[in-house]
């Protein structure tokens, strides 16, 4: 039997398997951050337009086969995307969500790591090369939009106004000068979820706590957090979390209220 915790967790990471699966592989798109080390080498690792419209096209394919529940042949195009070109973050991003939605959770660790990787030398090469990563990015706002219109159109209004956010970030990304890499936090939060989803809670909780620290207000990484925080007996922390969450507008599972309440009671009459 599933406890109310883990469907709480479900309402977030798990959900974002089979429904939110669409709307949020698209999110990633062109997240760009700081890379400490900006050279002449590195610049030349953008793919050639060739390339990069291939691997747009097979990530295009990927994300039908995805909104068709076709998981395996998901995963087969958006490895061929990021063969193409290995700095498409929205690839990587989409294969993490393939994997888990295969359950292949190491896999999906994978991937998502390989998001953060791409992200990081993306932005390094925006130094020296800005117009070129601008160009990349525009097209993968062109993208999101799309997604977003199709996830209005289906009636997922929650998820339609996620990635409106994300569209939002992407269309004023973060300045060059504004400081160090940091990670885009959706991406921590997915890969939190891995974690989480192999057993390693210790490790899920460090990555959601990331993605916190890039945007403090990422509801569902507060629900997720008050999850672990109840497993692990830290109940005031974790009714802390759920009320971040509610703030932040993230619907919390209400079961899970509950049971928080009772061990909370219990524990206090104990």
């Amino acid at each position: 039997m599933t406890s109310s915790h883990e469907q709480s967790f479900g309402h977030s990471a798990s959900r974002a398997g089979r429904q939110a699966a669409t709307g949020r592989l698209r999110a990633l798109a062109g997240f760009l951050a700081l890379l400490l080390m900006c050279s002449p080498v590195a610049a030349q690792r953008l793919a050639d337009e060739h390339s990069h419209r291939s691997a747009v096209q097979f990530y295009r394919e990927a994300q039908r086969a995805m909104a068709a529940e076709q998981f395996e042949l998901a995963a087969a195009q958006f490895q061929k995307s990021v063969q193409y070109d290995r700095l498409l973050t929205i690839a990587h991003y989409g294969l993490g969500h393939a994997y888990m939605n295969l359950q292949r959770y190491p896999s999906a660790i994978e991937a998502f790591e390989n998001c953060i990787k791409a992200s990081q030398e993306l932005y390094g090469i925006a130094q020296t090369r800005q117009a070129e990563t601008d160009r990349l990015r525009q097209d993968e706002v062109r993208e999101l939009g799309e997604t977003v219109r199709l996830l209005q159109q289906q009636g997922r209004g929650s998820q339609a106004i996620r990635a409106e956010q994300h569209l939002e970030d992407l269309r004023h990304p973060r300045p060059l000068a504004a400081g160090a890499f940091r990670a885009p936090a959706e991406v921590l939060l997915s890969l939190g979820s891995a974690h989480f989803r192999s057993g390693n809670l210790d490790t899920a909780e460090v990555e959601w706590k990331a993605a916190l620290q890039v945007n403090s207000r990422f509801g569902e990484a507060h629900n997720n957090l008050a999850v672990v925080y109840m497993i692990s007996n830290r109940l005031r922390e974790a009714e802390a979390e759920i009320k971040q969450a509610e703030r932040a507008g993230f619907r919390v599972n209400p079961q899970f209220k509950r049971d928080l309440g009772d061990r909370m009671r219990a524990q206090k009459s104990s």
